[in-house]
């Protein structure tokens, strides 16, 4: 939920009428204290499932924002660890939430290094020099004719026998609160898309698990999928989420 300190109608509407890129150099000072934002109990699951694949040497975290998923692969990366956002807005906040944690600095002692590029993921400016890539509540800034092109390079930046791995959510129940919430913010998106420009492209229902585990596979990567049992199960005792566990050859 929204709170007092997160940003205002106002701020939102106004980033809301940004493009996507400048929406987020909008939110960034604040998108921490927003819904938008990963929750811990999320990115602590991915941790724990990252843990026994490890360690790694290098981690991308692609789509980085504020940081959050740069803190995930710090615990499993022994050298070093990058976050690519095409937001320098988020990259700024980011940086700025780093340095007061274990003494970490970017670039510096204290665990792995850390730096931070700025990026299009559709563009990843590396050669395959990572161990594990990650991604955290980014996919939905893609539109599905643009996954197949992604999943591409980020398999070109993994080294032989690298994961790219991330957390899908079940779907919500068709009818329920959530479900409803998640489509008509998907209507209103397309809506607002189609009549005003530049384009703001955030979509919650276009990322389906079993069309990202064929696009994944078409792009030459083995894929598990592995549950995350500690954020509970479903009634119909299906997993509540899942890690994407997708691997180089």
């Amino acid at each position: 939920m929204f709170t007092s300190q997160g940003p205002t109608l106002r701020e939102l509407t106004v980033q809301a009428l940004s493009s996507t890129e400048r929406g987020y150099d909008l939110l960034a000072p604040k998108f921490d204290l927003t819904p938008f934002r990963t929750p811990d109990s999320v990115l602590d699951a991915v941790a724990d499932a990252l843990g026994p694949l490890g360690p790694f040497r290098a981690g991308l975290d692609i789509c980085c924002g504020t940081g959050a998923g740069v803190d995930v692969l710090r615990e499993v990366c022994v050298e070093r660890v990058t976050g690519v956002d095409f937001s320098a807005g988020m990259l700024a906040t980011a940086r700025s939430a780093l340095l007061p944690k274990d003494g970490a600095r970017e670039g510096g002692s204290g665990g792995p290094a850390v730096d931070f590029v700025r990026a299009d993921a559709r563009a990843l400016p590396f050669r395959a020099a990572f161990d594990v890539a990650v991604s955290f509540g980014a996919f939905g800034h893609f539109l599905p004719s643009e996954r197949p092109a992604l999943f591409t390079r980020v398999r070109e930046v993994l080294r032989p026998g690298g994961a790219f791995v991330f957390p899908v959510p079940a779907p919500p129940r068709v009818g329920s609160r959530l479900y409803w919430t998640l489509w008509g913010f998907d209507a209103a998106m397309r809506a607002r898309n189609a009549v005003w420009r530049p384009p703001f492209v955030m979509y919650y229902r276009t990322f389906r698990l079993a069309d990202v585990v064929d696009e994944l596979t078409r792009t030459g990567f083995e894929v598990d999928l592995v549950a995350l049992d500690g954020l509970g199960l479903l009634p119909d005792g299906s997993p509540r989420c899942r890690v994407v566990v997708a691997r180089r050859p």
